[in-house]
């Protein structure tokens, strides 16, 4: 992936990694363009990094994104890559089938959401002459932490997709790149999580893959950071069992 001189659409650019993505790349000289729901979030993150431009999208929302697509694209008609950073984690209890709502709005936002929007922003990235999408899975992907089990499920589905995704575009323009972040210190969750020592740093997260990013090396189009591995290669080491008690005491 080239890393400057892009026009990049970063959803979930309001919070968390999302708006760390977004002024780390404006900082290398992109046209960056964040999206999220909340429009007095999205302010203040442009507000704090002239020359940026957000839009209001809901991710769980298909006509919303269609309609996004659509106006991002003749606002932005240099649009060349898209990092798909909105999503949503919540706690659920499996044992009660009445509402499947988180379920339901977590599968909506994290796996719809962005097959819908690299679906509507196809036909303009394929005329582009170097263009990415970059989706964001998780070291839950392979070990799941059970109390998130819907949230695991949808990250181990962007992962799967992914590679379907890179697979059917290697012979055009479009780089397919997924980041898989571990346990960061944002507010995903939280205010627990956004202070949780045993969490990565965002900024130690987003330094160390913006490094992977720039050097090219990636393993099978994944960008990890060290403290991935040991969920991401649980199952080849043969550690899986240790990993998952690790993360379902």
């Amino acid at each position: 992936m080239q890393m400057t001189g892009n026009t990049i659409l970063i959803t979930g650019g309001g919070s968390g990694i999302g708006r760390a993505l977004a002024e780390s790349f404006q900082r290398l000289g992109n046209t960056v363009i964040i999206a999220g729901r909340r429009q007095a979030v999205l302010d203040e993150v442009v507000a704090a990094n002239p020359g940026m431009s957000a839009f209001t999208v809901d991710m769980s929302d298909a006509e919303s994104i269609k309609g996004f697509a659509s106006s991002l694209i003749a606002a932005h008609p240099s649009l060349n890559a898209v990092v798909h950073s909105a999503g949503i984690m919540q706690g659920e209890d499996l044992t009660n089938t009445v509402d499947m709502k988180v379920a339901e709005d977590t599968i909506l936002t994290n796996v719809l959401g962005p097959m819908r929007l690299t679906a509507a922003l196809m036909p303009h990235l394929l005329t582009a002459e170097k263009a990415a999408v970059l989706t964001v899975s998780s070291g839950l992907s392979w070990v799941p932490k059970s109390v998130n089990a819907s949230y695991c499920a949808s990250k181990a589905a962007v992962h799967s997709w992914t590679i379907s995704l890179r697979q059917q575009v290697k012979h055009t323009s479009i780089e397919v790149i997924e980041l898989v972040p571990p346990y960061v210190r944002t507010g995903l969750t939280g205010d627990f999580q956004s202070n949780d020592p045993n969490a990565m740093p965002l900024e130690d997260y987003i330094a160390e893959t913006m490094a992977i990013l720039s050097s090219g090396e990636f393993h099978q189009g994944e960008v990890l950071v060290q403290r991935v591995h040991r969920q991401r290669f649980a199952y080849e080491k043969g550690d899986a069992d240790a990993v998952f008690g690790f993360l379902n005491p």
